[in-house]
């Protein structure tokens, strides 16, 4: 009985985990996707030096990744692929760490590492431990 109750929660904490890092991502997937560089600028100073294409690139890469978290999961179509989009999105964060260090920008890279693990929980959590199955 213990070991199911453990599944329950953590399948839970995984389906929060999952929702919070889809809206944020999303959230933050919009912005870069769609606004003008100068409104985006106003609260990520560095899309003033980054090429637009990458700004907007990354911003599809969001979106796209935190839709994947949630939409296989929720539908039971290809919910492996919520594995594969948490992944996806840790190394998005970690090019994020690499790109802020080599601008100098640290105090940017501690949210980066809080994102990494998230998804990671979320990849190793859908992969391992609660593992939705599709549709059958």
């Amino acid at each position: 009985m213990t070991n199911q109750k453990n599944n329950k929660a953590i399948n839970i904490v995984l389906w929060v985990a999952q929702g919070l890092l889809a809206v944020m991502f999303i959230m933050a997937g919009m912005m870069k996707a769609s606004q003008p560089i100068a409104a985006l600028a106003e609260s990520l100073p560095w899309v003033t030096s980054t090429p637009i294409g990458l700004v907007r690139f990354i911003g599809i890469s969001e979106l796209f990744g935190g839709i994947g978290l949630l939409l296989p999961s929720v539908f039971r179509i290809k919910p492996l692929l919520t594995v594969w989009a948490a992944l996806g999105l840790a190394l998005v964060m970690v090019l994020a760490a690499g790109f802020h260090a080599s601008r100098g920008e640290y105090s940017n890279i501690g949210m980066n590492i809080v994102l990494i693990g998230v998804a990671l929980f979320i990849a190793w959590g859908r992969s391992k431990k609660a593992i939705i199955l599709a549709k059958s």
